[in-house]
């Protein structure tokens, strides 16, 4: 700013490209000088009420003795620059006022390098924010935790493209988790963008006692258990057998239940349900002691 005891005040002005960005040169005590407004290129915008420029973009909000405000509507990048306000005092009074336009992202995608995953296994997911300006900060979540991805930024003319990679290691409990990638940016709010993941994994298989219900498993009583697995995807395939030992005549068994009608001493041991899918096979032990 020229000259001591400045007269003259005005704002920088930060606006998102194709809004409306309003200049403002004020005049603190007003002697009826006369404001005009420049442009980058030193170009005159307006002098007092009248515009020399033939750029009907601007356009007078405010004009008098002591205020030339200019709106300038649709505005581009290339606006972006110092504009001048002037006062024709002696000597002349100068101040400037920067313009900076903001540009959001174009767009934002995940990429996943396997739909599907297998658990333990770590999968790499990259998301792109496209041409903004300034770049963006992208942040990364799983579910409604923050994880740490790792960002490149690359410069293309004026624009920023910002891509951050995430590793992630997956297990069982990941699947059907959306994994979210968001936007930090002072043109938007709230933008972002998920994807679910997909994560298979070998069966969880469990035996359970049906009957008796509660108490011993006695000699003479039935017994009857039941097989439970579940797997991603569903386990098809379930068999029992009875461990380190064949399985007892007398021993029905249909699809996932096996019934003893009437147990013997001979039956003592230990009895497995296994169930595989195709990431692997799975097994889970009963114990039988005949009281």
């Amino acid at each position: 700013p020229a000259g001591d005891g400045q007269n003259l005040v005005t704002e920088d002005v930060t606006v998102v490209e194709g809004d409306v960005a309003t200049i403002s040169c004020r005049v603190k005590n007003s002697d009826d000088s006369v404001i005009q407004l420049l442009n980058p290129n030193r170009q005159t915008i307006y002098f007092r009420d009248f515009r020399p420029l033939k750029d009907s973009r601007f356009q007078l909000v405010n004009f008098s003795n002591s205020e030339l405000r200019v709106s300038l509507t649709n505005v581009s990048i290339s606006d972006e620059g110092r504009y001048f306000c002037q006062l024709y005092t002696d000597p002349p009074q100068e101040i400037y006022t920067t313009i900076t336009v903001l540009v959001p992202p174009r767009n934002l995608v995940i990429d996943i390098e396997k739909e599907t995953a297998v658990e333990g296994e770590e999968i790499e997911l990259n998301c792109t924010a496209m041409a903004s300006r300034p770049a963006t900060t992208i942040r990364w979540f799983k579910g409604n935790k923050e994880l740490t991805g790792k960002s490149e930024v690359e410069r293309w003319s004026d624009m920023y493209t910002v891509t951050s990679q995430l590793l992630l290691k997956v297990g069982r409990e990941d699947d059907g988790v959306p994994v979210i990638c968001l936007v930090d940016h002072p043109a938007v709010k709230d933008l972002q963008t998920q994807r679910y993941l997909e994560v298979m994994y070998k069966p969880q298989v469990r035996v359970s006692q049906n009957y008796p219900l509660q108490g011993l498993t006695r000699e003479g009583e039935p017994l009857e258990l039941t097989c439970t697995a579940y797997g991603k995807p569903q386990p098809t395939d379930m068999r029992w057998l009875r461990v380190d030992d064949e399985m007892p005549q007398h021993v029905v068994v249909s699809g996932s239940n096996l019934l003893i009608s009437n147990l013997n001493k001979t039956d003592n041991g230990t009895y497995r349900c296994e169930a595989s899918n195709a990431v692997g096979k799975s097994h889970a032990d009963y114990m039988l002691f005949v009281y």
